[in-house]
């Protein structure tokens, strides 16, 4: 007789008799709790958005990251438990200034996603510095490589990274996803990739959007800054708000 899925879903290292480990399944459902994030890729370059949840008035919102540099040309938007996020966002810093300093060039967006989607998989290990359990958080990894092209990567709990046009994670993801795909062409500019960002975001969400509680991250190539991740100010984000 089969165990009941009570008793399979305590290991991380355990398969159900269906071929499931459900805690790398909890996780991923963890991640619905968390803020929209929003990636789009373009030929000119790459954006990412995100919701910052403002809890209370008490709260200073410059406090919440939800979108951070990796390197100077990769940027990474985050969604599920930021403590979580922190560690594999560490380990890409590193990994990419290791790879600097050793061989002199920058690395490429999708090494640095599958270096940490290395460390996604060690959970469960005997190493002292895995985790005993799977990342609750989902990531989008975007930059522009040396070659030039612009890349937006997503990666789950179970260590699984695919390249995307345009996605979303979090919350509204669901519906910000069906909207993307019905809105969504390469050949889009940077600005109108933008744009979709803040235009998706702003149906999903369920406070009114402003620059205090969403952040936005741009790589743009083809210009004196090429390949360069920096956070929008607010008062560029606050002009794209009036436009919606």
């Amino acid at each position: 007789m089969f165990q009941s899925r009570a008793e399979y879903d305590r290991g991380v290292n355990v398969f159900s008799p269906e071929g499931r480990i459900f805690q790398v399944e909890y996780a991923i459902e963890a991640i619905k709790l968390g803020s929209t994030a929003i990636g789009v890729q373009t030929k000119e370059g790459v954006c990412l958005a995100v919701e910052c949840r403002i809890t209370s008035s008490l709260m200073i919102p410059s406090s919440i990251e939800k979108i951070v540099e990796v390197d100077e040309h990769i940027g990474c938007a985050m969604s599920g438990l930021i403590a979580d996020s922190r560690i594999l966002i560490d380990h890409a810093r590193v990994e990419a200034q290791n790879h600097w300093f050793t061989f002199n060039e920058k690395m490429s967006v999708e090494s640095v996603t599958q270096s940490v989607s290395n460390l996604a998989l060690s959970f469960g290990e005997t190493d002292r510095n895995s985790m005993s359990r799977p990342f609750g958080v989902a990531i989008l990894m975007a930059g522009v490589d040396e070659s030039g092209e612009s890349v937006l990567l997503h990666m789950d709990p179970s260590g699984t990274y695919l390249k995307y046009g345009a996605k979303a994670i979090g919350a509204g993801s669901e519906g910000a996803q069906a909207t993307l795909e019905e809105q969504y062409h390469k050949s889009m500019t940077l600005d109108e990739g933008i744009k979709l960002c803040l235009t998706v975001l702003k149906q999903v969400m369920e406070e009114k959007m402003s620059s205090t509680n969403i952040e936005v991250g741009v790589c743009r190539k083809n210009q004196e800054d090429a390949g360069k991740f920096h956070l929008m100010k607010k008062e560029p984000i606050d002009e794209l708000i009036k436009t919606l």
